[in-house]
């Protein structure tokens, strides 16, 4: 009988000869997942002689290229579609992944669904792969760490038919640390199989500030305590699976009305406030052996009163991070390219100033290359020392020697198909899901709704695009779903600000129903998401409304005559299935909310406390 050798035999042989020659040593079949078991033998005093020894053999440009996570246009490595070429030409002055590896050394690449790099599970591991393959045909060859952000819930760049975890509060609300656990243990292993490796997630902030513009749902709530067992259950869940956890974004991004990618948030608290509200995560995570945390481009002053950003502030990345809370793993930036952080110096500042404040990884600058050769020219100049160069380059390689990427740095279409959005991943997140969704209010115990007496339903409201571009729109995932359940279910989308004409049609489509579901998308005093809620209760059918975003949207709604309201904390089909099967009585309302609703009409007064949740 003839044989064929496998292509995943292939690759690991090209992965082992690599490794060979980079570091003088093979690593023996099974010794990854002896290093993980045995908590930290990635960080022995063999392993550091041996990483050591690679370091002093890099060239000074590769050893600054090792700094970089870079995004890249592109499904392929090698072969991107045209427009992408031209949109890495124009950006990078590369036209593939590939030339980028090639001619910077970058030591990370990650991936984004609008830089078309997740189209699907097997074109994803692909694209892996042959990243990993540029790599290991350098000068000195070494694996890469491709990141993501699948925070989950509204951030999430891998889609359908990976399996979609409910998101940060969502957790929160169901309030078990097995559940966050299990959830960043199947992201975990779906990620690995596609071969990305490090997850910039979980989002470690304490949203005490409801106006907050860019954290919000993404923080498992306001209390530090409640946060932080959140946050060190998903860090033990994805570095399970064996990936990289990122606890983000340092020092704390959870009280502020400014959103970093457009400003610069400054940060009021205290010394005294920041160590009781925004420590206890980090700490936690800490604790939990997280192995990647990420900055923030906040000013706090009473952490650092020159005001810079906390991304470029050695006071609080090494004063704080590293000597007051001990942490000595990969810390790595928001992306540079975020306003937050390019206010006050220019991009040629920027990258030396976080180097120096103590910064591992910079991800993501606006020009590779500027920022690149500013590195490059600050090292030959003297202002940075090649041996603080080499201080992170130890900590990035320790991490790629613990997630076995100088073993096999690959990954198979037969591993993705066993691993990713299987029957057992799907039923853990519809069941996660059903036990976050929170019932708020529920005159005359209207739910849940029976099909005898309330069988024919609408379904209206916002309809945002998918975060991953797979699923949605949300009026049509929801009434779907109440089709499955017996139902009779209407979809209308009306937009976040709907118009007078598509309330008319609403209410119009009302008429002879016994029930209408309203998805409200962060009401403000103002929106008319109102007017809509009061047309229809104005019609005398029952109307339900689900907060597909942020909580608070029911103290907005007060007055508007809606019958009951639940929070579903975002618009991706598991959390809006669930919220689906919550009203048709064939889940519990299990939720409770995370974050204290306030009352519209005077913010210092609590509508709702945390820990409120109505049952059946």
């Amino acid at each position: 009988m003839h044989h064929r050798t496998s292509r995943r035999t292939l690759l690991t042989a090209t992965a082992a000869t690599a490794v060979i020659a980079a570091t003088g040593a093979a690593v023996a079949p099974g010794a990854v997942a002896a290093q993980k078991s045995s908590g930290g033998s990635h960080n022995s005093a063999a392993t550091t002689r041996r990483l050591k020894r690679l370091i002093s053999r890099m060239s000074l440009e590769e050893k600054i290229g090792q700094l970089f996570v870079m995004r890249v246009y592109g499904h392929s490595a090698t072969d991107p579609d045209q427009a992408d070429i031209d949109a890495n030409l124009a950006e990078i002055g590369v036209r593939t992944a590939a030339e980028m590896i090639a001619k910077y050394h970058v030591g990370g690449i990650i991936y984004f669904t609008w830089a078309h790099n997740t189209r699907d599970p097997h074109q994803i591991a692909d694209l892996s792969n042959g990243i990993q393959r540029a790599g290991l045909a350098g000068p000195t060859p070494l694996p890469l760490l491709v990141s993501t952000d699948q925070e989950h819930g509204i951030v999430c760049r891998v889609g359908e038919p990976a399996t979609l975890m409910p998101g940060a509060m969502a957790l929160g609300a169901g309030r078990s640390r097995s559940d966050a656990r299990k959830a960043g243990q199947i992201a975990g292993a779906e990620l690995a199989a596609i071969g990305i490796c490090q997850n910039y997630a979980p989002d470690a902030d304490v949203n005490v500030n409801p106006a907050n513009p860019v954290i919000g749902v993404r923080s498992f709530g306001s209390d530090p305590q409640s946060v932080a067992g959140m946050v060190a259950a998903q860090v033990k869940g994805y570095q399970s699976a064996g990936i990289a956890s990122t606890a983000k974004h340092f020092p704390g991004h959870g009280d502020t009305s400014t959103d970093s990618h457009t400003g610069l948030p400054v940060i009021g608290h205290t010394r005294e406030q920041w160590a009781e509200l925004d420590a206890p995560p980090f700490r936690a995570a800490i604790a939990a052996g997280i192995d990647s945390i990420m900055t923030a481009h906040i000013v706090v002053p009473a952490l650092d009163p020159s005001e810079d950003p906390a991304t470029l502030s050695r006071p609080i990345l090494t004063g704080i991070l590293r000597e007051e809370l001990g942490y000595d793993g990969v810390v790595v930036t928001d992306s540079l390219g975020m306003e937050g952080v390019r206010t006050k110096y220019g991009d040629k500042r920027v990258p030396v100033l976080a180097v120096q404040a103590g910064v591992d990884q910079l991800l993501n600058p606006p020009s590779l290359d500027v920022s690149w050769n500013a590195l490059l020219a600050a090292v030959k100049s003297g202002e940075i020392s090649e041996a603080r160069i080499e201080e992170s380059i130890l900590r990035i390689l320790r991490l790629k020697t613990k997630l076995g990427l100088f073993d096999d740095p690959f990954v198979s279409h037969r591993g993705v198909d066993r691993t990713v959005g299987t029957r057992s991943h799907l039923a853990a997140a519809d069941r996660i899901a059903e036990h976050t969704t929170t019932l708020l209010a529920n005159e005359g115990s209207l739910l849940p709704l029976s099909r005898r007496s309330h069988r024919n339903l609408l379904v209206v409201g916002a309809d945002p695009a998918s975060p991953s571009g797979t699923t949605g729109p949300p009026t049509t995932t929801m009434a779907e779903e109440f089709k499955e359940l017996g139902y009779a279910a209407t979809a209308l989308s009306t937009g976040t600000a709907p118009t007078r004409a598509s309330i008319d049609a609403a209410v119009a489509a009302a008429q002879g129903k016994d029930a209408v579901i309203v998805g409200t998308y962060n009401v403000t005093a103002t929106s008319s998401q109102r007017t809509l809620v009061s047309a229809l209760a104005a019609t005398g059918v029952p109307v339900i409304t689900v907060a597909i975003r942020n909580p608070y949207d029911i103290a907005q709604l007060t007055g508007t005559g809606q019958a009951a309201s639940l929070a579903a904390y975002s618009w991706t089909d598991v959390e809006l299935r669930a919220a689906a099967r919550v009203i048709a009585g064939r889940a519990e309302p299990e939720g409770t909310l995370p974050v204290p609703v306030q009352r519209a009409d005077d913010p210092a007064k609590v509508l709702y406390p945390v820990g409120y949740g109505l049952s059946y």
